[in-house]
């Protein structure tokens, strides 16, 4: 699954791993088929190493449960070959889906794999460059000179980020190179249009150089896909209290606020414990409260009863699940 230069590990890219074995080998013991499944595998999960706790769930999921004696035990090609299909596709499941728990407990494993594609796009739209480097020339001109000086080139790569194709220093020492070799270091100072120039030149040869070398790199993010609010939707006795809550949250508003309005702060307050997108994380969150609500019908009975109030908040918490299931929101786990 992949959104722009991210890329989620959830299992689909396993079921393209060619799970051919050696033509020389007329047998296999456990461990090799073992040794082959976790390279191939890896390789398909752009280097990244698997886990030991996925590889023993896996396992498990196969029915191999004494691990010692499965490595030590011989198999056919025919035995071998299906161990090996039965193991990958079993990797894939336990990915499939929650590869949050895989890697950090709790949070998903995103992997960015920045090829220089991204880069490419805005370079091909004249319109969408010049809007770029026109927004973080405005943003870089913290005193509203019209000047910046050019090293503020490495700031505005910065601020571009992964999202838009641009890996951390970190991660690409060779963008210095890149810097140095176009001229956009020091304090002489560029109008917008000599930054906007300069910035092109960079960002040209940065995806060049990705395009020869791809950076791959992890990231934490928090993904939101409806699947905890799916299951508060199935809990009717939680569904009640939040019905009860927000009843009482509207007993004790301030006149003039409408049933919507009252619904609308609970469910941003309690967020994370609900399993929505937090609105302070990105601005497409905002975006997506707002077009839900405004997709609702307001109801301004003042004696609203609290059956009344649960229906309207699961109807909303309903429209929520299924906007996130076909549209996941992506933000920083500091949310």
């Amino acid at each position: 699954m992949s959104d722009g230069a991210l890329t989620v590990v959830d299992g689909i890219q396993l079921r393209a791993v060619d799970l051919s074995l050696p033509e020389s080998e007329i047998s296999l013991t456990g461990a090799q088929i073992l040794d082959l499944a976790d390279s191939k595998a890896s390789s398909s999960l752009y280097g990244l190493p698997l886990p030991e706790n996925l590889k023993a769930s896996a396992l498990s999921r196969i029915g191999t449960e004494d691990v010692v004696a499965f490595r030590r035990k011989e198999f056919s090609t025919e035995e071998a070959s299906e161990k090996l299909r039965d193991y990958v596709n079993a990797i894939a499941d336990e990915l499939k889906g929650s590869c949050l728990q895989i890697f950090y407990v709790d949070d998903p494993l995103v992997v960015s794999v920045l090829d220089g594609h991204t880069l490419k796009l805005f370079l091909e739209d004249e319109d969408d460059f010049a809007m770029l480097a026109e927004n973080l020339f405005t943003d870089l001109d913290t005193e509203d000179t019209g000047k910046i000086s050019k090293n503020e080139i490495r700031n505005a790569l910065v601020n571009m980020g992964a999202e838009m194709g641009v890996p951390p220093f970190s991660e690409f020492p060779q963008l210095n190179d890149i810097l140095r070799k176009q001229g956009a270091e020091g304090e002489e100072e560029l109008g917008q249009a000599q930054f906007a120039q300069l910035l092109q030149a960079v960002v040209q040869e940065l995806a060049e150089a990705l395009a020869r070398k791809h950076v791959v790199f992890i990231q934490n993010i928090k993904i939101i896909n409806g699947s905890e609010l799916r299951k508060l939707l199935a809990d009717e006795k939680e569904l009640n209290s939040i019905g009860e809550k927000i009843l009482q949250e509207k007993q004790s508003a301030r006149d003039g606020l409408g049933n919507l309005e009252i619904i609308r702060s609970f469910l941003e307050r309690n967020a994370k414990e609900l399993g929505l997108p937090v609105p302070e994380a990105n601005e497409v969150v905002v975006l997506l409260y707002d077009d839900i609500f405004a997709a609702i019908k307001e109801k301004d009975d003042a004696k609203l009863e609290k059956n009344e109030v649960g229906k309207l908040t699961k109807e909303i918490l309903e429209k929520f699940a299924e906007q996130l299931q076909s549209n996941p929101v992506y933000h920083d786990l500091g949310y």
